[in-house]
């Protein structure tokens, strides 16, 4: 049975509601977002290739956290910003031919957003690169114990954090004389607060956050995404992978904060309730210590993952 001290948690709160439209790139903060079968609107659904038409990822390409995305709320008005580089408006493209593309080396069809983007996006990134849209007909089912649904995502639609457990992860590096880390490095889609336990996260089976209903899939897995440092696009270090490496732990990987399935879609809002309606059992973390060469994901330039499991996003 799950620890009854779980169920006598504190109601949380949403305090950040973030979208990413375009994979692996920056953030674009909202105060409310409606929430489709594959998360938050917009989430995910452009994503930078190269010209195999494989997808771009802080993994192998950190500069990518550079390029600063704002969509319209129709979806139909896109705009760059990165550092040194004049900004670019643009029109979606939702008529074009559709290419092939690769996520994790699973073919699905994007929609070629052209070619001015294009050379906006090599000239930032410094290899080229071309911008796709997620297709109409787009069809995906993700794994995890609630399948569902998303758009260029790593995996699941809705990635979810809260405020205690960065803290916990912060006091442990502080611990280690290493430098606190943001909550961008983990790039959430919700961030909650008002659970005073770290990882209580981990034991809720199903969520209500204001009229949309989100259901447990999976631990999110912690990849070299982590050790980018969000606003300059700069790797610090092995931190804080080498950290979660000696606490977090499960199955083999590093584990921190949770993917969900969209159950209910709706809306939701800064401010708005996180209600519990059912918890899980807890996962079993290993013992601390060094975590294997086989089994940690590296920090540094090396491959990016075969599989779509973990939460780089």
């Amino acid at each position: 049975m799950p620890d009854p001290a779980v169920h006598r948690a504190p109601q949380a709160v949403v305090r950040e509601l973030i979208s990413y439209p375009i994979k692996g790139c920056a953030g674009m903060p909202v105060t409310r977002s409606q929430v489709t079968p594959a998360g938050l609107a917009h989430d995910r659904s452009f994503m930078v290739v190269d010209p195999g038409g494989v997808f771009r990822s802080q993994r192998r390409d950190p500069r990518l956290a550079l390029v600063r995305p704002v969509v319209d709320a129709a979806g139909t008005r896109l705009t760059l910003r990165a550092p040194g580089t004049a900004p670019l408006e643009m029109a979606v493209e939702l008529d074009a031919a559709r290419r092939d593309v690769l996520l994790f080396d699973t073919p699905y069809r994007g929609i070629d957003q052209g070619d001015t983007v294009a050379g906006w996006l090599s000239e930032v990134l410094g290899a080229p690169s071309r911008l796709v849209r997620v297709p109409p007909e787009h069809h995906r089912v993700t794994d995890g114990e609630t399948p569902g649904t998303s758009g260029y995502a790593d995996s699941c639609a809705v990635h979810l954090l809260s405020r205690s457990t960065l803290d916990l992860l912060n006091e442990r590096l502080l611990d280690r004389d290493a430098a606190p880390v943001p909550m961008s490095r983990f790039r959430p889609n919700i961030v909650l607060d008002g659970w005073p336990d770290p990882h209580t996260e981990d034991r809720v089976g199903r969520l209500v956050v204001g009229t949309v209903e989100l259901a447990y899939a999976k631990l999110a897995d912690r990849c070299a995404v982590t050790t980018v440092e969000q606003c300059t696009g700069r790797r610090t270090g092995p931190e804080p992978l080498r950290t979660l490496a000696g606490y977090r732990r499960v199955d083999g990987r590093i584990a921190f904060g949770v993917k969900y399935a969209v159950r209910g879609p709706g809306v939701v809002e800064v401010g708005a309730e996180a209600v519990v309606g059912e918890w899980r059992r807890p996962p079993r973390t290993e013992p601390a210590g060094l975590i294997s060469a086989r089994k940690a994901p590296s920090a540094g330039t090396g491959p990016a993952r075969t599989g779509g499991s973990g939460a780089a996003r």
